[in-house]
Parts: C-alpha cells; structure tokens; sequence
C-alpha cells in the first residue's frame, strides 16, 4: 500500500510575520486530496487558529519543527524555512513558500545544496489559469486595504466631508501612487471612507480602471509610458524623459492631497523612487504618505519600515509586512492560493502534485542540487 504524501506546515519564525500556511479549510481539501497533513504545534497561533482547530480536520499536531517535518514531501510557508530546520528533510522534497530569490539568494542556494526542489510562488506566471494560485495578488489587496486604514488613523482629520449645524467639514483629498492590485484596493478603500481619490501609473490601461473606481486619473501627457498592462502586468523602469515629466507632474499634484498611499514596485530591483524630500515639503503638515514599497527599498524618501517618520510635518509610514497585520484573512488567502496551486497539479495514480512545464518552469527555482531558474542565472 503507498503511504499518503505528506504535507508539512511550519510555525513562521521571521520576525513580524504572523500568518500561516494552511488553515483548516485547507486542511481539510488537503486531507480529501489523500495527503497527510503535519501542522507544527502553535503555527496558527497569531492568525487565531488553534491546534484543536487544525486536529478537527484531520491535521496531526507535531510537537516541534522537526516532528512536523518526518516524512515530509512537501513543506508549505509563509515565507521561506530556514534550511537549517530543514535538515532532516529528504532530497527531493518540495519547499513551497514565498521564497523572496532575490533578496534571499544564499538561502535558494541552501535549498539547492540540500537537493530539495525550491517553488516560488510569487514567480507564478501572471496567466489566467494561474490567477487563483497568485499569492501577490492575494495579499496586495489586503495591503493596499490596510495601507489606507493605518493612513486614516495616523490623519488627524476625517476622511468624508461632513455637513454639520456647525460648519462644514472637507473631504479629505487621497492620492494613489501605482495602481496595480494595491492599488486598485487603495483607490476603493480611500473612496468608501468618503476621500476624493485621484491615482497615477505609468501604465496607460489603468486610467480606465482608475475612472471604473469613481477616481481621477492623473497622467503625464507630454511623454508616452507603457502602452497597455507593461510587462507581466508590472510596470518596467522608465525613459529619464518619463521620470522627469512625471516628477513635475505629481510635484504640482502632491501639494494639494493629504493622503498619500504609494505602491510601486519593480520585480527583482529596488522599488522606484516616486517622492523626494522636496515634494514632501510641499505637503500640508498633518499629512500622511504610506510607502507600501519600503520593504523594497521603498518609494518615498525618508521613510522606515515599521517607523512612523515625521518630515516637514508630514508622517510618513511603511509596514515591512503589511499584509501581516490582517494575519487571519491574510492567512486564509494565502493558504487557498496553496490548496488551488497543489489541487490543480494533483496525480490521484501517483497520490501528489505534478507540475507541468509553464509553471514548473516559472517557479522552480532549485533542482538536483542545482538552481534551476533562468530569472536568477540569468
């Protein structure tokens, strides 16, 4: 008789990180699926979850990381394991996480070394097939909710206008700097609290979406950006003539909003400077930039991660891992972006996932003891 495959969830030890891999949904269609799910005790702990939660559905509860991981042919995270902790694990396994490559290259060529198969999901191709396993997507727009949420707070003023026997009160004006899935969820959530919205992009398709969320689009028209979507649906680094033309453009623009929420990433390079000192300046004191990209370098200059900094009178804020301070719906996207991802490659004749050649390729990092993936041998 084969023996069910065993799927591991670890406890998440980077700092701040307070999601998990699995929930006990997907515990659950896991379990349908024929695997075994191993969850190390207290690994749902910060995202509200308990380890009776998890044994309810079938989970074994392992006291340790170690005891998790016996037997283990795939490991599922938040953020990439430790290969430390991952010495017992045998060569072959599978590492399914959010692996940061880039940023986090000797511990891809840890895995390597290890002979386990290292998937990043945040590589997964931007296709339709693929959309429900896309854990960027999914934890952006949660991102971009919170974004506006922790800007409302640290403002000292109301977001709708207000019409009272006292006076009137304006609304507050907030500006989204990238409209991607951030974006997009920053320009609705300012525009439920009652804020005039206006967005920017260097891709000329988003003004339609912009215009669909009831905001004002504001474009450079003098120099051409990225004609459709961009690559992937990311933006790509710009002409000089752009930059130049579009830091006019937001200087005149920036002066006038109390809300600003910027967005923009580069995959694989620093994030885009889009907000210099002198830009802030400009700003009225009490208002509030959030730099979603401060992980990355970030957009703003001056901000932090997980500092609120004040310059000119204007805070600036930034969450290394915004999408960690909604741990439960955080978590429970996450997870389904997994169950979706493994499901859909399910071999019921081989009791496991097998991976075809478009998305195996975009995601594979490591191999046979090598790295694999040409986006880092490239």
């Amino acid at each position: 008789m084969t023996q069910n495959l065993v799927i591991a969830a670890l406890r998440e030890r980077a700092p701040g990180e307070t999601r998990v891999a699995v929930t006990p949904e997907t515990v659950r269609k896991l379990v349908g699926l024929g695997a075994a799910v191993a969850v190390e005790s207290g690994a749902g702990t910060t995202a509200g979850i308990a380890d009776a939660d998890y044994q309810a559905v079938g989970a074994r509860i392992a006291p340790d990381a170690s005891a998790a991981l016996a037997g283990a042919g795939i490991v599922l995270g938040i953020q990439g394991p430790d290969p430390a902790l991952l010495a017992g694990v045998a060569p072959g396994a599978w590492v399914v996480a959010g692996l940061d490559p880039f940023g986090q290259r000797p511990r891809v060529e840890a895995y390597a070394a290890a002979g386990l198969e290292a998937l990043a999901m945040e590589f997964m191709p931007r296709i339709t097939r693929a959309q429900s396993m896309d854990i960027l997507s999914s934890q952006a727009n949660l991102a971009g909710y919170k974004a506006v949420l922790v800007a409302a707070n640290l403002y000292g003023r109301a977001f709708p206008m207000m019409m009272t026997a006292a006076g009137t009160v304006s609304a507050a004006k907030a500006f989204v700097m990238g409209v991607g899935v951030a974006g997009l969820q920053a320009i609705a959530t300012a525009r439920r609290l009652g804020a005039q919205v206006s967005a920017t992009d260097v891709r000329s398709a988003t003004k339609e979406q912009i215009l669909s969320l009831g905001a004002k689009p504001i474009f450079v028209e003098s120099v051409a950006g990225i004609e459709g979507e961009g690559s992937g649906g990311y933006a790509t680094e710009m002409s000089p003539e752009y930059q130049k033309a579009q830091a006019e453009l937001v200087s005149s623009h920036i002066a006038k909003q109390d809300i600003v929420i910027t967005t923009a990433l580069i995959p694989g390079r620093a994030a885009p400077r889009l907000i210099t000192d002198t830009q802030i300046a400009t700003m009225r004191p009490g208002s509030v930039i959030y730099d979603l990209a401060v992980a990355q370098g970030g957009n703003v200059e001056g901000s932090v991660a997980d500092q609120v900094v004040e310059r000119h009178g204007v805070k600036i804020v930034g969450y290394s891992n915004t999408p960690a301070h909604l741990p439960a719906d955080a978590s429970a996207l996450f997870a389904r972006n997994l169950f979706n991802f493994l499901s859909a490659f399910w071999d019921k004749e081989q009791g496991r996932p097998v991976l075809d050649e478009e998305i195996g390729t975009a995601i594979r990092l490591t191999q046979g003891g090598k790295i694999v993936n040409q986006r880092l041998l490239g």
